[in-house]
């Protein structure tokens, strides 16, 4: 596997796990009841258990996602998208209820910057590596 592909491979895995993490382990699992509190802050308290449960399980998929590489570049079109608007929202809706307050604009700004260079500016594996 050469360099590129490894570096590709890994910043894969890495994004997977992010998803999956925020997924499963801070709203399925209730293990960051902070993310509950912030879904209630911004839809609104009557139903955000099951919302938040629902936000988790979609982070799931799109880890699968992530890990099938199926329209790669749409699915990182997508998680840019989700990821500046969510934290937009959160930002201006629900900022002391963040992790790192208004730091964490920065940090989703960070994460968009690597989804983008991870898909478009990385270059691809070859088809047959595929």
């Amino acid at each position: 596997m050469p360099g590129g592909e490894v570096m590709r491979t890994g910043l894969r895995f890495g994004i997977a796990a992010v998803w999956l993490a925020n997924g499963l382990l801070c709203k399925v699992l209730h293990l960051v009841p902070r993310h509950e509190a912030i879904v209630a802050r911004i839809l609104g308290p009557r139903f955000a258990a099951p919302l938040t449960v629902l936000i988790g399980v979609a982070e799931i998929v799109m880890a699968g996602w992530v890990l099938s590489r199926y329209r790669e570049r749409l699915s990182v079109g997508l998680q840019i998208a989700l990821v500046l608007g969510m934290n937009v929202l959160e930002f201006l809706l629900a900022r002391d209820l963040l992790l790192w307050q208004q730091l964490n604009i920065v940090f989703a700004g960070l994460f968009a910057l690597l989804l983008y260079y991870y898909g478009f500016r990385l270059p691809a594996a070859p088809a047959s590596a595929r």
